[in-house]
């Protein structure tokens, strides 16, 4: 299939490992400029240099002004922002009961307040050509909430919650928002709950590990140029009539439909 998508400018938002790098690496593969960020500008660069089609931007979206600078250094990389995909780490994990208005503040702080920062500086330029993409890699659990990850429930929800309501808002101009959802994916984040599953509950990671894939109908956990391959779809030509949706990449892990 071709996705339509030679020439487009995306930003990548933590695309120097896991989910947010295979999307950044699919979309390159299909000949988008692709901006990769992360903390790191250094690490930042590395990634992009292993890429097509890619610059690299060092940037720690939750300090202050972070989210402009990342806009500023992404136009002043590759122009207008054609495509934006919102990615970040979760808050620590922790149980519901725990949680306090410091837990709160953070999981805005650090799952909704830049995105939405994000998403406002590259709108405008998206409704005036009458094309854009707007995904977020977020989580299973806006439809099912995982255990012991209360608030990066909290904070997940809250943002899909919004980009619902603004694909509603900017659909008729040609500007796609959705949500993609991984399940078990086999990256950093994926391990580093399981590490703290197994730490909870007196078990080995390896047990841990075995007990998620019982549960996966698949029998795995995915591979993250899986879910970048989806990504990268969503993000296409051929994706125009598919908006203010959240699509699951699990493997059939979530027993909804």
């Amino acid at each position: 299939m071709q996705l339509g998508l030679a020439g487009k400018t995306a930003l990548i938002c933590a695309s120097t490992s896991g989910l947010g790098r295979a999307t950044a690496r699919a979309l390159a593969e299909e000949g988008v400029n692709v901006v990769v960020t992360g903390r790191s500008d250094e690490r930042a660069k590395e990634v992009a240099d292993e890429l097509p089609n890619a610059v690299g931007v060092g940037c720690d979206l939750v300090a202050a002004g972070g989210a402009d600078y990342l806009l500023t250094a992404a136009r002043e990389a590759v122009g207008n922002l054609d495509i934006l995909v919102l990615n970040g780490p979760g808050p620590a994990p922790g149980p519901a009961r725990a949680t306090g208005t410091a837990g709160i503040e953070q999981a805005i702080a650090t799952l909704v307040k830049p995105q939405q920062i994000l998403v406002h500086g590259v709108l405008p330029a998206m409704l005036e050509k009458g094309w854009g993409r707007i995904l977020s890699i977020s989580s299973t659990s806006v439809q099912a909430p995982l255990p012991n990850l209360s608030l990066s429930n909290l904070g997940r929800a809250a943002l899909a919650g919004y980009l619902k309501t603004l694909a509603g808002e900017v659909a008729a101009q040609g500007v796609t928002v959705n949500s993609l959802l991984p399940g078990r994916i086999a990256t950093a984040r994926a391990r580093q709950i399981d590490e703290a599953a197994a730490q909870r509950t007196g078990q080995s990671l390896s047990d841990v590990e075995a007990a998620s894939r019982a549960v996966i109908p698949a029998g795995r956990y995915g591979e993250p140029d899986e879910f970048g391959a989806v990504a990268a779809f969503l993000c296409s030509t051929q994706a125009a009539y598919i908006t203010g949706t959240a699509v699951r990449c699990d493997g059939g892990l979530v027993p909804t439909l």
